[in-house]
Parts: structure tokens; C-alpha cells; sequence
């Protein structure tokens, strides 16, 4: 691919993620739950998009995890991700958000962080 076909892909990449973002803002009455996925670690941040702060965080890439998901799969690391959210937005005070995947799609480790994001308690 060469540059310019690498910009115009991710220029689409961007307008799908702030055209997404832009609906979840339309009503701010619960936090964004906002997923990152890279090709080796996933995070998730609770971000408060009136006030423009992060509530609460967690990643597979956390000094104290590292250790213990490092063996494990990514799909596993991406459920222990979920649960781990789901307890640090329940320890804020915070039940319901909505999901922003940006422009990955609701399939795998973007599936699986929300499924256990829900089991822990988390509404969206």
C-alpha cells in the first residue's frame, strides 16, 4: 500500500470513529465506555465526555496484570479485561454507559470484553 492509500484508509477509519462517538454524545447522560484493541494488548477507559475526564481504566498492558494475563490468550486477557472495568465502574459508583467500539467490529475480543463487562455488573 503506499501513502496515500494508507491516508485515505485512515481517514476512514477516523470519520466511522467520531461519527460513531458523535451519536453516543447526543444524549451524555452516561459515561462512554470507550475500547481500544491493538494487535497485542486491549484497554478500555469510562470517560466522562461532558466534563472531558476518565473515570476509571484498565488494561492488559497494567504493570500488576501484565504478569498474570501474560500467558494467556488474547481472548481470555480481553474477559479478564471486561471484568476488571466492570468491578473499577461499579468501585466509582457507575452502572450505566455506552459501548464505543470506534470502528473495530463487535466481534471477538471486542465481544468478549463487553459480554464480561456486562456480567460484572455493567449495563449498556
Amino acid at each position: 500500500m503506499d501513502h496515500l492509500q494508507q491516508k485515505k484508509k485512515w481517514g476512514r477509519r477516523r470519520q466511522k470513529t467520531l461519527g460513531i462517538r458523535r451519536r453516543l454524545r447526543a444524549s451524555s447522560d452516561r459515561p462512554r465506555l470507550s475500547v481500544f484493541r491493538s494487535a497485542k494488548h486491549i484497554s478500555v477507559q469510562l470517560i466522562d465526555d461532558t466534563s472531558g475526564r476518565t473515570l476509571a481504566a484498565a488494561s492488559d498492558a497494567e504493570k500488576g496484570l501484565r504478569d498474570e494475563l501474560g500467558s494467556k490468550k488474547k481472548l481470555e486477557r480481553a474477559t479478564a479485561i471486561g471484568k476488571l472495568i466492570a468491578e473499577r465502574a461499579s468501585a466509582a459508583g457507575i452502572l450505566e454507559v455506552k459501548f464505543d467500539r470506534a470502528w473495530y467490529l463487535y466481534h471477538g475480543r471486542v465481544k468478549a470484553l463487553a459480554d464480561a463487562a456486562r456480567e460484572g455488573g455493567l449495563k449498556f
